[in-house]
């Protein structure tokens, strides 16, 4: 266990990632906060946005330091929204098809003394064009539902992934890389 870490998500997979790098949060929260996206609002500030609303949504007791993040999928200046039904879902991979799409991931730490720390990734990532044939196999694999861009790149999609720039563990839910550099700015001890 990683003292002193609160992870404010209700993300197994943001819990997972973080075991990959040998980090387990003393507590994780679930940041209760308003994800739409404000009029006119551009992906990357939409990212941070909620990655900082989210760290700063869960209280942190004396010496303890909040991690958040948040995954956006974005075609152009175009917020997609996470696939909660099957018809937004295939609507997604359709409009995904055969083009790239941008996947941004920022995180923010909260360190001990209230200091506010941030990072963003910016991955591009390029499907192949899909069939419809495809993108009803993948819908009803289940795996997309409730996921940003209507798919998991950790699963069955990654066979769709024709071309990838930047941070794999991004795609899935937090860079690790910038993770790690982020909370030992912070002022945690990792190996």
């Amino acid at each position: 266990m990683t003292p002193n870490l609160v992870l404010a998500s209700s993300s197994p997979r943001r819990r997972d990632l973080l075991a990959r790098i040998g980090v387990v949060p003393a507590r994780i929260e679930a940041p209760a906060i308003d994800e739409s996206p404000r009029p006119r609002e551009l992906p990357r500030v939409y990212a941070l946005r909620l990655a900082q609303e989210k760290a700063a949504a869960v209280a942190r007791a004396d010496g303890e330091v909040v991690i958040a993040g948040d995954t956006t999928v974005a075609v152009g200046r175009r917020i997609l929204p996470p696939a909660e039904t099957e018809d937004v879902q295939r609507e997604l991979l359709a409009l995904l098809s055969g083009r790239r799409h941008n996947c941004i991931s920022a995180i923010c730490a909260i360190d001990a003394n209230g200091k506010v720390r941030t990072r963003m990734v910016d991955t591009i990532v390029a499907f192949k064009p899909l069939s419809p044939a495809e993108i009803d196999a993948y819908v009803a694999c289940g795996e997309g539902l409730g996921k940003a861009g209507g798919y998991a790149i950790q699963g069955r999609a990654e066979a769709y992934v024709r071309y990838l720039a930047g941070s794999h563990s991004g795609v899935i839910g937090l860079p690790l890389f910038e993770t790690r550099a982020l909370l030992i700015a912070s002022g945690l001890a990792l190996g």
